[in-house]
């Protein structure tokens, strides 16, 4: 069983279930350019124990249509409903300095400018306005919902596996 943090592959999309009858599916992908996740194939199930070469057939409400290898029926397609599609990170473009792929921020550190800690990342939202980091601290009631611009997180290193955030005033 694959880790699904490991480092070695990253989450570029999910199946939303089977569309039509002949094994055709929706995928949700989290590419910024969406078509791209038919081009990082194969692409894995979070443990690694299926993998699938992905063909485009035409764009659907709420994402891609799509073929799977291996994926030849409407039950097939909808067993399949919910799963995560893993790429090889050796497959995926690098990324400039102040870029990242959200699975290397979760667990991160988070850190203030004078060194006191705020908790982990837990998650990286996005409804519409930007990425938004979510860290968890043991104790804290809620969560705190962190905007991920250069202004409130002017450090993220990733080899300290740490991040250094300057919070709004109300969000503390």
């Amino acid at each position: 069983m694959t880790d699904p943090h490991s480092p070695d592959r990253v989450c570029i999309g999910a199946i939303a279930g089977a569309f039509g009858v002949r094994g055709e599916v929706r995928l949700k992908s989290f590419c910024t350019t969406p078509e791209d996740i038919a081009t990082y194939g194969p692409l894995w199930t979070v443990d690694g124990s299926r993998s699938f070469t992905v063909q485009l057939t035409r764009p659907v409400t709420g994402g891609l249509g799509a073929r799977l290898s291996g994926v030849t029926t409407k039950e097939e397609g909808d067993a399949l409903k919910g799963a995560t599609l893993w790429a090889e990170r050796s497959r995926l473009p690098s990324l400039p300095d102040d870029e990242f792929y959200h699975t290397d921020l979760i667990g991160l550190d988070v850190f203030d400018a004078g060194g006191a800690p705020l908790g982990k990342v837990r998650a990286v939202q996005n409804f519409g306005a930007g990425d938004i980091l979510e860290i968890y601290a043991p104790g804290r009631k809620t969560t705190l919902m962190l905007p991920f611009t250069r202004a409130a997180v002017p450090t993220v290193d990733l080899k300290a596996r740490r991040i250094v955030a300057d919070p709004p005033e109300e969000t503390e």
